[in-house]
């Protein structure tokens, strides 16, 4: 059996095979937002909205969606206080990522989330997104966003 238990980002690349896309999810209790890399791993992508049920099912679909779009590592969105500290959300998310191992044995990292959801919804909001079309888009644009950010430090790891 494999060690599935989240990696450092920096260690991130080095388990990664060439090509190999990362998907970004944004747990929350009702749904999970997913976002898609490019095989370069420039770019995420909003991808979908989970709506949870039963983790097991839940669990199988983001594997299925894995296997498709050839991802070869997880980006999980941590929501830790402003502080820092970790509160229950934060402690779900860990239980979360740690279930989720069992059913789908690829690398996994965190990535600090602190105030993704709400930079996105001001950035709907701007961009004039009614309500319910927020609602509707919200969850994959913060997996979006904090796929984004890790993607983006691991471009400063590899230039520095």
């Amino acid at each position: 059996m494999t060690d599935t238990s989240p990696l450092p980002i920096e260690d991130l690349p080095s388990a990664l095979q060439p090509g190999a896309r990362l998907l970004g999810l944004d747990v929350g209790t009702k749904t999970v937002g997913l976002a898609l890399t490019d095989v370069t791993r420039t770019v995420a992508t909003p991808y979908k909205t989970l709506r949870r049920t039963k983790f097991t099912a839940d669990a199988k679909e983001i594997a299925e969606i894995a296997e498709k779009e050839g991802v070869g590592g997880l980006v999980i969105g941590l929501p830790l206080n402003l502080d820092g500290s970790e509160g229950p959300r934060a402690q779900s998310t860990r239980a979360f990522a740690r279930n989720l191992a069992a059913h789908v044995p690829i690398p996994m990292t965190f990535w600090d989330e602190r105030l993704s959801t709400a930079a996105v919804e001001r950035h709907l909001i701007e961009a004039d997104a009614s309500r319910k079309r927020r609602a509707e888009v919200i969850d994959r644009m913060a997996a979006a966003y904090i796929l984004q950010g890790a993607l983006d430090r691991l471009r400063g790891l590899a230039n520095s």
